[in-house]
Formats: C-alpha cells, sequence, structure tokens
C-alpha cells in the first residue's frame, strides 16, 4: 500500500503535496517501477532517473494544455504513472496493453510519439510556431537526454529554435557528464539571478537607455555585452547554447524537486528559447541499476533482491554470433573497422572494442554520420562494418544511397533486430529494410536462416567489392550447423518436390524447414528455397521452380511492398510465366504493434501453424 500513489487521480494532486510529501511520492514510484519492471521487463534505468524531474514538470506546468515531448520516449513511465495510467502496468509492453513509448491514441497526455531519439526539439519547435500563428497561450517543453543530444537533427532544431524569438523550453537530461561539481555554487547562483524578473527587467533597461546615448551608446552596449560574455565563459558551463541564442540555466540537481520547481517556476515567466541543464543519475535508488546503468536500460523480467534476469535461455543471439565472428575475422585482417552508433554491446560489439580498441568507434546516436563517415573509411581501403538495429539505420537513408552505393563503396552494414522484434512496438520493428536497400544499386543484401550462415555471410561480405547488408532478427539460433560458403546471388534448395515452390528468407526459411515432417504426412511435397540473397536474388532456380511445380508461395519477415515477394513476382511476369498460383506472405500494410514475438508472428500470420494452413490451401489439401 502507497500513501500518495494509491490515492493518485491526475496530475492535478500534486499540488496540493508540499516538498517532503513530494519527495516521499517519488520513493512510492521508484518502488512501483520496480515491482512493475521486474515482472514485465521494459526500460528501468532511464525512468528511475526522472521520478523527480517528471514531478516538478506535472507539478508548474498544466498538461495537457501546455505541451511535453519526451526524448526518447522510453523515458515516459513516470509521467504515465503520474498521468492516470498507474493501473495499466501490470500490461506495460504486451499485446494490447500499455506502450512502453508515448502513444497519441493512449491518452490526452501523450502529445507526440517518440521512439527514435533527438526529434524532440523539432517537434516541440513546430508547436510552439503553431501556437504563435494561431494565437494560443500554452508552454512548449522538449526533455532530451545528453546522448540524443548528439544526434543532427536535435542539433539541427537547436540552431533553428536559437536564431528565433520563439518561447520553448528545452529541458537538458544529463546523465552521464561528470560535471556534477557544478551542481550548486556559483553557477546555480548566476541562473537564479538570471531567471529573476528583476534582473531581466533591469537588464533591457540599462540596453535600451545605453543605446539611446548618441553616437557612442551602441559602441559602449557591445563593450559591456563582449566583458559579460567573457565572463559568463569562465563560470557558465553552457556557453555553447547561449552562442545559439539560447538563455542557459543550470546545471540543477535533477533529484531534487524543490529546486527542480523553482527553476522551472522562473523559466515559465521567461520569453524565447530557453535551455535548464539537469543532472540526474541513471537507475537512481536502485543500487543494481546505477551499477550497471546499460544492463538495466532496457531489461528483461529480473529478481529485485539480486538483480539477475529471471528468464533462462538457450543457444546464442544472432548478435553474439555476429560479433564472435567479427571478432575472429579482424584478427586476420587489420583493415576490418567496426562502426556503431551508441549500441555497442546491443549489437555485440562488446568484445570487439576490448580487443581492437583502435578500430572500433561509437560515433553516438547519430546514424547520418556513421554511414557516411564508413563511406569516407571505406575510399582509403578499410572494410568499416556498421552494425546498427534495422529501425536505426532508416535514419541514414538518404546516406546509404548518396554516400555509400553511388560510390559502390565496400561498406558492411550489419542489420540487426531485422523483421518483428516484440514488446518495442512500431517504432522499433525492422520490418521496412529488404525493401529500401534492395531498390539501392550496388547493394547486395542478405539474409541468413541460422547463425553458422550469419558467420558465412559475413566473410562473404568481408571479400566483396561493393556495399552489403545482412540483416538479422532479434533472437537466438543454432551456429553450429555446417554451412557451405555462400555464392554471390545463389539460394539454397531445402527439399525439392513438385507440389509447390516456397521461397522464404532468413528464420522464416528456418520456420518451414521446422514443418517439413508436418508437410510429408500431409502428403505435401514442395520445393523449399532458402533465398539466402534478397539482391542479387537467385532468378533461375525460382524460375526452374516455379516452371515445375506451377504455385509460389513466398514468406518474408518484411513488409510485402518491396520486398522478396515482389521481387519474385517481378521474375515471373518477366518470364512471361502464366496461370502461376501465387500468394505472398509478410507483414501487412500497416504498422504492427507491441507483444511478445510469437504472438506478433501469429497475427501477421508467419507463425508456423499459419503457413502450414496457407500451404494446405494452395496444396488443395484438407489439414489431417
Amino acid at each position: 500500500m502507497y500513501k500518495y500513489l494509491d490515492d493518485f487521480k491526475s496530475p492535478s494532486d500534486l499540488k496540493e503535496l508540499d516538498n517532503t510529501s513530494l519527495t516521499e511520492l517519488a520513493g512510492e514510484i521508484r518502488d512501483f517501477l520496480l515491482k512493475n519492471i521486474s515482472k514485465t521487463g521494459g526500460h528501468l534505468a532511464s525512468n528511475l532517473g526522472v521520478v523527480e524531474l517528471t514531478i516538478a514538470l506535472l507539478y508548474v506546468f498544466n498538461f495537457p494544455k501546455d505541451k511535453i515531448v519526451w526524448d526518447v520516449g522510453h523515458q515516459s513511465y513516470v509521467y504515465k504513472i503520474l498521468t492516470g495510467r498507474k493501473d495499466g502496468f501490470s500490461t506495460l509492453r504486451q499485446l494490447g496493453g500499455l506502450s512502453g513509448f508515448p502513444k497519441t491514441h493512449e491518452s490526452v497526455y501523450d502529445m507526440f510519439e517518440t521512439g527514435h531519439s533527438s526529434t524532440s526539439i523539432s517537434a516541440v519547435l513546430g508547436m510552439a510556431r503553431a501556437r504563435d500563428l494561431s494565437g494560443d497561450k500554452y508552454k512548449t517543453i522538449a526533455v532530451i537526454g545528453d546522448g540524443a543530444l548528439t544526434g543532427g537533427i536535435a542539433l539541427e532544431a537547436l540552431n533553428d529554435a536559437g536564431r528565433s524569438d520563439t518561447d520553448i523550453l528545452i529541458i537538458l537530461n544529463d546523465n552521464e557528464m561528470s560535471i556534477s561539481q557544478n551542481v550548486g555554487g556559483l553557477s546555480v547562483y548566476l541562473s537564479q539571478l538570471r531567471t529573476a524578473p528583476i534582473y531581466n527587467k533591469m537588464k533591457e533597461d540599462v540596453k535600451r537607455k545605453l543605446k539611446q546615448v548618441p553616437v557612442v551608446g551602441d559602441r559602449v552596449t557591445k563593450t559591456i555585452e563582449k566583458a559579460k560574455d567573457s565572463i559568463k565563459y569562465l563560470v557558465i558551463p553552457g556557453m555553447f547554447f547561449e552562442d545559439l541564442g539560447f538563455t542557459y540555466l543550470g546545471p540543477i540537481d535533477g533529484h531534487d524537486i524543490e529546486s527542480l520547481k523553482k527553476i522551472l517556476e522562473s523559466a515559465k515567466d521567461m520569453k524565447g528559447p530557453k535551455i535548464i541543464h539537469v543532472i540526474t543519475k541513471k537507475g537512481y535508488g536502485y543500487s543494481y541499476a546505477e551499477m550497471n546503468p546499460d544492463k538495466f536500460h532496457g531489461v528483461e523480467p529480473f529478481d529485485i533482491n539480486t538483480g539477475k534476469v529471471i528468464e533462462c535461455h538457450e543457444g546464442k543471439t544472432f548478435s553474439e554470433i555476429f560479433g564472435n565472428e567479427l571478432v575472429k575475422i579482424a584478427e586476420g585482417n587489420k583493415k576490418i573497422i567496426a562502426v556503431t552508433a551508441a549500441m555497442k554491446d546491443g549489437t555485440g560489439l562488446g568484445e570487439f572494442s576490448k580487443r581492437y580498441p583502435e578500430r572500433f568507434f561509437d560515433v553516438g546516436i547519430a546514424e547520418q554520420h556513421a554511414v557516411t563517415m564508413s563511406a569516407g573509411l571505406a575510399t582509403q581501403g578499410y572494410i568499416p562494418v556498421f552494425a546498427v538495429y534495422s529501425t536505426f539505420l532508416q535514419r541514414g537513408f538518404d546516406q546509404l544511397i548518396h554516400d555509400v552505393c553511388l560510390q559502390n563503396l565496400h561498406v558492411i552494414f550489419a542489420v540487426d533486430r531485422a523483421g518483428l522484434v516484440g514488446q518495442d512496438g512500431e517504432t522499433h520493428h525492422g520490418v521496412f529494410d529488404l525493401s529500401y536497400l534492395s531498390m539501392m544499386p550496388n547493394m547486395t543484401v542478405m539474409s541468413p536462416m541460422n547463425g553458422d550462415e550469419l558467420k558465412a555471410m559475413l566473410r562473404f561480405a568481408v571479400d566483396h567489392d561493393g556495399p552489403v547488408a545482412i540483416r538479422y532478427p532479434r533472437g537466438r539460433t543454432a551456429d553450429d550447423i555446417e554451412t557451405e560458403e555462400m555464392i554471390d546471388g545463389k539460394g539454397e534448395l531445402l527439399s525439392c518436390g513438385k507440389d509447390m515452390t516456397i521461397l522464404c528468407e532468413g528464420v522464416m526459411s528456418q520456420t518451414v524447414a521446422g514443418i517439413a515432417d508436418k508437410l510429408k504426412a500431409a502428403d505435401i511435397h514442395p520445393d523449399i528455397i532458402n533465398a539466402r540473397f534478397i539482391k542479387p536474388i537467385d532468378r533461375d532456380l525460382i524460375v526452374s521452380s516455379v516452371k515445375k511445380t506451377g504455385k509460389l508461395l513466398t514468406i518474408e519477415n518484411n513488409v510485402i511492398q518491396g520486398g522478396l515477394g515482389q521481387a519474385a513476382l517481378q521474375i515471373i511476369a518477366g518470364e512471361g510465366m502464366k496461370n502461376v498460383n501465387i500468394k505472398l506472405l509478410g507483414i501487412p500494410d500497416s504498422f504492427i504493434t507491441q507483444g511478445k514475438q510469437e504472438e506478433l508472428y501469429r497475427s501477421c500470420g508467419l507463425d508456423a501453424d499459419t503457413i502450414f494452413r496457407q500451404i494446405l490451401e494452395m496444396a488443395d489439401k484438407d489439414e489431417q
């Protein structure tokens, strides 16, 4: 039972509490987060770090009239708890349940959807300009982490917002920089002084009167401003933002509710673009998360008392297999370079970074830069391997075309988390990469059905001349199956038959291979083709098989539009083959919600049982 949280109804309830009570509420929220996320899994460390900040924001501002955008949205759990969704937390990230990110359909308090980082400043600037055009009265706030601030779009937005007079507030949630010594003391004193209405009024009055002095007024004003700026460079750590045109306030202790409330109240009455620099600690209040914030960034269900993940899994993940193989290849090839965009451990590059630190580059949350930097490395004879989640590679679309493919550079893209990824939902499913990568000239696109194929494909990519993308899913797999070396553009015939042609990619090939005995029992004998290469696709193998069977079923862990199935259709049409019975299975033309992977495969008709029924239907057989 909680003293405050149990009876909490809406953000207005916060205004009835004093600072001591608000601090007690913060402790209850942390306890609530631990008890729930330990059962459902989710983003823990970042949310433990923003409890006091969220309370203060909801205390000072009037949401949803005022507008707030959380960047990245996985730090919005506390906000959800305090905006009427506490009772839904047992369903967090589950099918039909509460999303782990802001969702506009979920609550009026969610004003913008943020699953990818660095977008908040652009969004709130747009909202603020819409407000000014409409003559409305509300505040716009972006909460952005120091990591997300490395994203190019965030810097573009800062540049635009700073040169305008638009009234916006940016909260820089800094949970990594070692500048805690600046919290308190002279820097905070100056920030408080500069937010005081009497100070700002006096500053404008002095400037106005000086400019009225004949001849020397403007000169004196500029001299004073230069001297002022020189002093600020010495004592204020935010001159970068000041030079962009922002009023910089902070750093502020992000776990001190009273200080947060005061500075937010002051900033609310100031005009123009403002930044409040807030220092927080990831995992605050839970020792295991404080010591290992990366481990508890996105965590599976765990034991609160030990911090250990409860579920045990067999086999290695595709990410681990990729990382281990890259280390082996790099040992004998000094030209191999590993690149990540703030996802070293998630993409399996942890060991590489330790073994070959001079050949490892973490560029931060900057996928566009990572692609083009890799292109630059390739021009000088190196072989960069950019390991990136499929959903985040989308952000480097133009760079893929213009900087890599156009120049036919030898850059390898290890496209992790391809296909349906599960509980992070719409913004994180990697279901578009086959489509957009395959349309790019010079790009080779591959998809392994298991870990051993992934290793063989990585070796092929290193020896290949030109850009290569290898896409593989989230999950575990076998890597002890003998696989021959890849031959450019050649697929694999897993089984030979006459009833139909089943063309699959990646783990879908594994799914179909898993029901081979069931198909045999149903007296269905298909050609099962593991595509391996999506581009260039094995045209000869597909044509010869379809001419024999007259039926084609394609199965892919990607949207149907522009994917494997449509590539096969193009081949069939180009051959002038008529009267072919064709069915395409893949991700439908919609954004897929969150849920367990097996639930989402089932909802998209990509589970083994549904595939078996589709094959029965095409083969005109009754289910046995």
